[in-house]
C-alpha cells in the first residue's frame, strides 16, 4: 500500500497522484508539486490515502511544499499575465491572417513559459506568429493545436442535461464513442440529438452500453421470426429495458400485434421456411413465477405519524383496562328529523309536560337567578335618579345624530293647570 494525495491543475481535466512527504493535506487545499515541467501549483481532490502499488504509476513525484501566501500571490499574477497574454495573442493571430481559433493560454507557475492553445481545421504555419510573441513577452513561447474535444473541456459549459460538461469535471481522459452504441441503445441517430457541444458524439454514450450489451443478449432482433405461445410470427418492435417485443402473428391481420415477454418466445434456427413446410417447434414452455397479491390499501387512508414498539402496544391495553370508566354525561336527545307546526311541533321538540311542571328554560332562569342574588324585582335605579321611562323620553328627544330636537307637544303646568291660550 502506498500513501498518495490526488492533485488537479487548473481545476480541470486528470487529477494525478504525488507523494504527501508526511504532510497531512485536506480537500481544497492549495499546493505546490514537482512535474515534469518544472513547479507547478495546484488543487488537492481527495486528501491523504492508500492505496495499492499497481496504481501507482512510477515515478510518483512528491509535494515540494503546501501553497504559501506569496505562492497564492505568484499564482494571482500568472493568471493576469494569461489574460493579458490572450489578448495580446488574438491581435497578432488577426495581424498575421492565420486560419486558427485562439482557446486558452497557460503560464507556468515559474514564469518561464507560456503556452498557446489554438484550434484549427488544418495545419498552420505560425513560425512568425511565434517570433512576435517571443518579442513581446521575453520568454519562451509554445503553440498547442487540440482538437475540438479538448476545446470544450477548456472553456466549460452546460450539456443538454442542465449539467457540467463531463470533460470538465471528472472524465479523466477521453474514450472511443461510436454510432453502434446509439443503435444498440434504440436512439434517434439524429445527428442534433446525439451529438454533444463539441460537435462529436455524446461521451454519456458509452457509460450505460455495457448494460444495454448484456440486456440485448435476452431479446431477439426487430424482424426475426420467432415463435410465441399463439403461434409463429415477425417480431415488430422491441423494449430491451423492459424485455419485451411486439409481434406480428401469422394470419391475423395487418395492424394486430401481441406482446409478449422475452422469455415467451424463442427465435425459429434459419428464419421462415421457404418452401411453406411446417416450422420446426422450438418453443420451451417455462411456468409463470405465480405473484402473490398485493393487499388493497386506501390511497386516502391518514398514515399514521407516531411509530409505537412493539412494547408500547403490549402495555397499551393494560394502560386502558385500568383506567375507570368514566359516567357519560346527560346529552339532550337529538330532534327528529321532520317536525310538525303549531300544538304538534311544540309537543315533538318540548314533549308532554304535565301540569305544574317545570320547563328547561324556567329552571334556567330560576338558575341565573340564583346566582345573582335575591335582587328586588323591578326596573335597577339609575345614578341619576331617573327611571327607565325617563330615560327612553329624553332619548327620543334626540336625533339620530344626537342633536336635541323640540318635543312633539308642550309640557303641563307644574300645578296642572292648562297651558295659557288653551281652554
Amino acid at each position: 500500500m502506498t500513501e498518495v494525495v490526488s492533485i488537479k491543475f487548473r481545476n480541470r481535466g486528470k487529477s494525478y497522484y504525488f507523494d504527501p512527504a508526511g504532510m497531512e493535506f485536506k480537500i481544497g487545499d492549495k499546493a505546490v508539486v514537482e512535474t515534469s515541467k518544472g513547479l507547478e501549483i495546484g488543487t488537492v481532490v481527495q486528501a491523504n490515502r492508500q492505496i495499492e502499488d499497481e496504481q501507482v504509476v512510477a515515478p510518483l513525484r512528491p509535494v515540494a511544499r503546501a501553497a504559501t501566501e506569496d505562492d497564492l500571490r505568484i499564482e494571482e499574477l500568472c493568471r493576469t499575465r494569461e489574460r493579458e497574454a490572450y489578448v495580446i495573442g488574438k491581435e497578432k493571430i488577426a495581424a498575421h491572417g492565420l486560419d486558427m481559433k485562439l482557446v486558452d493560454v497557460e503560464c507556468s507557475f515559474e514564469g518561464n513559459k507560456i503556452i498557446f492553445f489554438f484550434s484549427s481545421d488544418g495545419r498552420v504555419d505560425f513560425r512568425e506568429l511565434v517570433k512576435d510573441l517571443a518579442g513581446v513577452f521575453r520568454t519562451r513561447i509554445e503553440l498547442r493545436q487540440i482538437g475540438v474535444r479538448d476545446e470544450a473541456r477548456m472553456l466549460g459549459g452546460l450539456g443538454i442535461c442542465g449539467q457540467p460538461f463531463c470533460c470538465g469535471t471528472f472524465m479523466d481522459e477521453f474514450k472511443p464513442v461510436s454510432t453502434k452504441m446509439a443503435k444498440v441503445q434504440n436512439l434517434s441517430l439524429n445527428p442534433a440529438k446525439i451529438s454533444g457541444c463539441c460537435g462529436r458524439l455524446m461521451c454519456c454514450l458509452r457509460y450505460e452500453q455495457p448494460a444495454y450489451e448484456e440486456l440485448v443478449k435476452n431479446v431477439p432482433k426487430t424482424g426475426a421470426f420467432v415463435e410465441t405461445p399463439d403461434g409463429y410470427g415477425n417480431v415488430n418492435q422491441v423494449n430491451i429495458l423492459r424485455q419485451t417485443v411486439r409481434v406480428k402473428l401469422d394470419g391475423e391481420g395487418d395492424d394486430a400485434y401481441r406482446q409478449y415477454d422475452a422469455e415467451d418466445v424463442a427465435v425459429v434456427p434459419g428464419g421462415r421456411p421457404r418452401d411453406g413446410s411446417q416450422p420446426p417447434h422450438v418453443l420451451v414452455v417455462r411456468p409463470k413465477k405465480v405473484q402473490e397479491p398485493e393487499e388493497e390499501t386506501d390511497p386516502w387512508e391518514i398514515p399514521e405519524l407516531l411509530i409505537t414498539t412493539p412494547a408500547e402496544e403490549a402495555a397499551k391495553p393494560a394502560i386502558q383496562s385500568e383506567q375507570p370508566d368514566k359516567p357519560r354525561p346527560i346529552r339532550r336527545e337529538d330532534k327528529p328529523a321532520e317536525q310538525g307546526k303549531g300544538r304538534q311541533g311544540r309537543r315533538q321538540r318540548y314533549g308532554n309536560r304535565q301540569k305544574g311542571e317545570r320547563s328547561s328554560a324556567e329552571a334556567r332562569s330560576e338558575a341565573q337567578q340564583a346566582r345573582k342574588g335575591n335582587r328586588p324585582k323591578g326596573p335597577r335605579p339609575k345614578a341619576d335618579g331617573q327611571t327607565p321611562q325617563e330615560q327612553s323620553q329624553k332619548a327620543r328627544s334626540k336625533n339620530y345624530y344626537g342633536r336635541r330636537r323640540p318635543y312633539n307637544r308642550r309640557p303641563r303646568n307644574e300645578g296642572g293647570s292648562q297651558p295659557k291660550g288653551e281652554g
